[in-house]
């Protein structure tokens, strides 16, 4: 799940993050004025109240307006398109799927439940058939019936990379390992449903016949790229600025970059629903470029939650910590933040020059410019985050970037540039995103380590909604020369299969919507990817997993900063509040509600 933390226009100094971790250290450890931390004064739950845990679950009232304020806008509201973790958890108010997360805190939310099907899957044929049988009074936002064919189109819209890339293509690569299909614009079948592994025998029923099985299809039918979608009000590349609603939302207007309301879906039926309550009569978002201003705005009341999910920016958590610590959460994220380094770009096809950064980068530094140990998170030591099974934590430290190297080692990257024919160091730019001042910060403090080891990296700030097809396009990539990339990533689902194969596959290099930055085409890390989605019992996905993570980590394609932790607001106003695994530690969007409906 791409991640959508943005760096700031403005340069973010060093030394003003270092004094919030010191801020958030004390914090941890109960600072504060104890009136604020448990909310008796402010009306807030109380500090952590909603971290894997519902916090004012019966204080909920239907109706009111949901605000909601990002310094980001999605890379696309089109549920085939969107690949930003908060797309993914807002877009189920106007979008369902055959199963979903359960709308529970912590672990459960990442548990599957059916959703638009009665049930989970009819699992036959050795792991290769799924079927599913739909629900009474599902409708579109017209009134009209959602049907096993209109899910089949939705998927289907998946294959039409040329026009609707940046989404997860799993469902393409395991529907169709061959590339026969060519999409819906291309279908010359006369529905435009030719996609063979899904069969709709009747408008109530939905099969799936996989090639070969895979033990993680189910999590893929998950995902809000399987969303149903209608043909007659697919607009193609136009879709996603104005989705036709299978959910109780549906868009009344949106201004890219600027605003999005949504309004009550009056032919969504409650009974037809186990999953939303949909509390709220309105559901607004603003976005801001200042990530300052919309922490001002969080604070002052006027909004009710940050959409974006990743954590208040230095300055607005100082003031949050000393002044409405009630109203924050503190939950560790499926993600890890991270450098990686294209081999299209040189000398970074030599794994001795990307081992060079990796011994050359102050670790602490860059935990410190990421908000410090409680706000950042502890320092990554690899590329398996811990909500993976087969993950290892700091157990696994390769490079021991957080024992002996975590400030760093100048002669063992000397010893690496000598070793990569650059003995006296080299050039290259660092691209980072440019709406949160974090990123800035983090790149800031690369920029320096590298420089002490003889790496001059300049830093290029980039739009952050662009990222498909800045660092999504190769070709951009080493036009530019950005050989260094900072980005984050969390699990699309709760696996190997979920986190790394978009990121280390081979097969998952794209022209435009790459997220395999690195270019790793290595046939062994491929060779276990292959094997691990034959493997269906547990022991054996776990180990294959911990082999995957080894390997990416012994050819120095990234070098991770944090296991990420979050500082998010929470508004007086939220009712039914709390973080789900489901969404790498977000607030669990679908049944907020509010206090009163004022």
């Amino acid at each position: 799940m791409t991640t959508q933390r943005t760096s700031g226009r403005r340069k973010q100094a060093l030394a003003a993050v270092a004094a919030v971790a010191a801020l958030l250290t004390t914090a941890a450890c109960g600072g504060g004025d104890s009136d604020s931390d448990n909310g008796s004064k402010t009306g807030a739950a109380g500090f952590d109240a909603a971290n894997n845990k519902v916090a004012q679950a019966s204080l909920a009232k239907k109706g009111g307006t949901l605000k909601f304020g990002g310094a980001q806008d999605a890379d696309s509201w089109d549920t085939t398109r969107g690949y930003y973790g908060f797309m993914w958890n807002f877009a189920r108010y106007y979008s369902r799927q055959l199963v979903t997360g359960k709308t529970e805190p912590g672990k459960a939310g990442a548990e599957l439940t059916p959703d638009l099907a009665t049930g989970l899957a009819k699992v036959t044929d050795d792991g290769k058939t799924y079927t599913y049988t739909l629900r009474d009074g599902i409708t579109w936002e017209d009134g009209k019936p959602i049907t096993s064919k209109d899910i089949k189109y939705g998927i289907e819209r998946v294959w039409a990379q040329d026009v609707l890339s940046g989404g997860p293509v799993y469902l393409k690569d395991v529907l169709d390992p061959k590339g026969e299909y060519k999409g819906p614009y291309k279908d010359t079948t006369k529905d435009k449903l030719g996609l063979q592994a899904i069969e709709t025998p009747d408008d109530k029923t939905i099969v799936f016949k996989l090639p070969k099985a895979n033990s993680d299809f189910e999590e893929m039918l998950g995902l809000i790229s399987a969303s149903p979608v209608r043909q007659d009000k697919d607009t193609k590349s136009k879709y996603q600025l104005h989705p036709f609603s299978s959910g109780p939302y549906k868009f009344e207007s949106y201004s890219p970059g600027k605003n999005l309301t949504l309004v009550r879906n009056d032919q969504w039926k409650q009974a037809s629903d186990p999953i939303r309550k949909a509390y709220p009569d309105k559901i607004t978002i603003q976005f801001f470029s200042d990530a300052n201003q919309l922490d001002q705005r969080l604070i002052n009341g006027d909004l009710d939650l940050d959409i974006n999910q990743t954590g208040m920016s230095p300055q607005g958590r100082t003031t949050a910590l000393k002044q409405h610590k009630a109203n924050l959460d503190n939950p560790v994220s499926g993600y890890i933040r991270y450098a990686v380094f294209p081999q299209s770009v040189k000398p970074f096809d030599n794994e001795h020059c990307r081992k060079a950064v990796i011994y050359g980068a102050d670790h602490v530094s860059l935990q410190t410019a990421r908000g410090g140990p409680i706000a950042g998170g502890d320092i990554g030591t690899n590329m398996l985050p811990p909500s993976v099974p087969g993950a290892e934590g700091q157990k696994y430290d390769p490079y021991e970037l957080a024992g002996a190297n975590k400030t760093g080692n100048a002669a063992k990257a000397k010893e690496e540039l000598k070793a990569c024919g650059k003995p006296s160091g080299f050039s290259t730019t660092i691209a980072v995103r440019n709406n949160k001042p974090v990123e800035v910060a983090t790149a800031q403090s690369l920029q320096a380590s590298l420089k002490k080891v003889g790496i001059n990296a300049e830093i290029e700030q980039y739009d952050g909604s662009q990222t498909t097809g800045i660092i999504g396009s190769p070709s951009n990539v080493e036009k530019k020369g950005y050989g260094i990339i900072i980005m984050g990533w969390g699990p699309d689902f709760p696996s190997v299969q979920g986190y790394g194969l978009p990121l280390w596959d081979s097969k998952y290099i794209l022209e435009s919507g790459n997220s395999n930055y690195a270019l790793i085409k290595d046939k062994t890390i491929d060779g276990l990817f292959d094997q691990y989605v034959n493997t269906l019992d547990d022991a054996g996905k776990t180990q294959i997993a911990t082999e995957i993570n080894h390997k990416v980590m012994e050819g120095g394609y990234y070098l991770p900063f944090v296991f990420e932790k979050f500082i998010n607001w929470r508004s007086d106003r939220l009712a039914n509040v709390y973080t789900s695994d489901g969404y790498s530690g977000m607030y669990d969007f679908v049944n907020l509600g509010l206090k009163s409906a004022s």
